[in-house]
């Protein structure tokens, strides 16, 4: 059955290039895809094996299911100057509600893989959370059975706690990458090679899915070192900015951890 569903792929950035290349890969044809930038469709176009457009009116009617992959604030607008008639069409947004596609689609949903995407690292959809939303059962049954061709981890998740894990996905991967960006600067610095912090990256990465991060935090303010840490905040003289990351962090280990004692 899925190899006859047809999909259209509306959007060609990040998230879009590695959805469609595991659509493809899992027999699941994607005979079209849209960009407002020629050079963005095309190139993923060429990837997976497929029509491209940048004209809104070209899209092909006669796909199953239609995936709005762009950014949160162009989907409102995107639907409105689309006619999907009775095509089901689904979101890819964590932050987003279901209730965004009400007014323009009569078949909606949202299919909404938990993951950080580059159009540059390939990666393997198996263990991907997809989690999905929809207007009726049966709508919801058709983007199941298109996640369970992708994922083995495909669970029903509603608009209210999607965005709650959106949230709690800027912490675990936004902002810890932003962290490893000032680590990798604070190296840079002192001519010293970020190469030398990796496995300290991986291991701490592989402690936190093993084990409650909670229980496993370690470092100078779960122990409150006083001299140690003003000493790094004297080091940091000359990033205000990390010195102000620092302190707040620091002190929300303290704080949370004293009140688990």
């Amino acid at each position: 059955m899925m190899q006859t569903m047809k999909v259209v792929m509306m959007g060609a950035g990040n998230l879009a290039t590695q959805l469609s290349i595991a659509l493809v890969n899992s027999a699941v044809p994607v005979v079209q895809v849209w960009s407002r930038s020629r050079l963005s469709a095309s190139t993923l176009a060429e990837r997976i094996g497929c029509d491209w457009i940048t004209d809104i009116g070209k899209i092909d009617k006669g796909a199953d299911i239609y995936i709005v992959a762009v950014t949160d604030s162009a989907i409102q607008p995107f639907v409105e100057s689309c006619s999907f008639g009775d095509k089901l069409v689904v979101h890819t947004a964590g932050s987003v509600p279901i209730d965004i596609l009400a007014n323009h689609c009569s078949n909606y949903g949202v299919f909404y893989p938990l993951q950080t995407f580059s159009k540059e690292r390939d990666i393997d959809f198996r263990n991907i959370p997809i989690c999905l939303e929809a207007n009726s059962e049966a709508n919801l049954t058709k983007l199941r059975e298109l996640a369970i061709c992708l994922s083995d981890d495909v669970r029903e998740i509603n608009s209210r706690q999607r965005k709650q894990i959106h949230l709690a996905a800027v912490f675990v991967c936004n902002f810890v990458n932003h962290l490893y960006a000032i680590g990798e600067r604070l190296v840079d610095d002192k001519q010293m090679d970020f190469s030398i912090l990796k496995p300290l990256i991986a291991e701490t990465a592989s402690k936190a899915t093993h084990f409650s991060p909670q229980t496993v935090q370690t470092g100078p303010a779960i122990r409150n070192n006083i001299a140690v840490m003003q000493s790094h905040i004297e080091m940091l003289a000359g990033y205000p900015g990390f010195q102000e990351i620092y302190r707040i962090i620091s002190n929300d280990i303290y704080l949370t951890h004293n009140k688990l004692q």
